[in-house]
């Protein structure tokens, strides 16, 4: 099997990248090794935020492969999908942060890859963004629909995918789907630098990771339980090397030194 998902480690940033030329469409054998290279991110102690990011400057991923669909048994379509959708809640439940580097075309099953993710960033450009199943006769079946309404709206979502009319970044990060727009030069580092701000030494990643786990799972619950998670990853924090250095450097006057422990 080809090596369709890279996983390089640098400076704390587990950076996956999707390889699979020219569009970095998505296959079976390339979702069982995203699945495999976020369990190897989520249990690699070097590694304190996850990234994201198509392979080429062209495209993130333009979605499923099309031709594997139309040659597909109706059984394995369904099962491509579960086990699709499976890697997508495995890559938003991990305990780490994790940012979607938007180089270029991200449509379809590839948007919904990075709807998945915690933070998107993309380069400026001309590239589109959306969900355009509609026009296959689907639906956007990998997570689409839900993480797409709970990002934009019920209305909005529905208008989107109903009509399958892609955007640019510039739309996207005015429907809140976009944090940064960066120059789209030397964009795989810029991307980098800026998931650098979320890393050790200079941010405490395990209470990162917590922020993370109580939005994503507390938004799920009724706002008492959401609560009660927040009470509980709050006491597992003070017990962390980090709250103890955060708090003893506020006290001392000086810069925090994590460690993500």
């Amino acid at each position: 099997m080809s090596e369709l998902v890279t996983y390089e480690v640098t400076n704390g940033l587990a950076v996956l990248t999707l390889t699979a030329p020219p569009a970095n469409t998505y296959s079976y054998e390339m979702m069982q090794q995203l699945d495999a290279s976020i369990l190897k991110a989520r249990m690699d102690e070097s590694a304190h935020v996850i990234v994201l990011i198509g392979a080429g400057e062209k495209f993130f991923c333009a979605g499923a492969d099309i031709q594997m669909l139309q040659n597909a048994e109706p059984t394995f379509k369904y099962y491509f999908c579960l086990h699709a959708n499976e890697t997508l809640n495995r890559l938003e439940n991990t305990p780490k942060l994790v940012i979607a580097a938007i180089n270029g075309h991200c449509v379809g099953g590839g948007f919904e890859v990075a709807m998945a993710a915690d933070i998107r960033i993309s380069k400026a450009g001309t590239h589109k963004l959306g969900l355009p199943e509609v026009h296959l006769g689907v639906l956007p079946g990998t997570g689409g629909t839900q993480r797409f309404a709970r990002l934009v709206g019920r209305a909005k979502a529905i208008e989107i995918m109903a009509t399958g009319n892609n955007f640019d970044a510039e739309t996207a990060k005015s429907m809140g789907l976009l944090s940064e727009i960066l120059p789209a030069e030397d964009f795989r580092a810029e991307a980098l630098k800026y998931a650098a701000q979320f890393v050790p030494p200079g941010r405490a990643s395990k209470s990162v990771g917590a922020i993370k786990r109580a939005v994503v799972s507390g938004l799920e619950m009724g706002f008492a339980e959401g609560l009660s998670l927040e009470r509980e990853l709050q006491q597992q924090l003070f017990t962390s090397a980090d709250a103890k250095e955060g708090i003893s450097s506020y006290v001392e006057k000086r810069k925090a030194q994590f460690t993500g422990k």
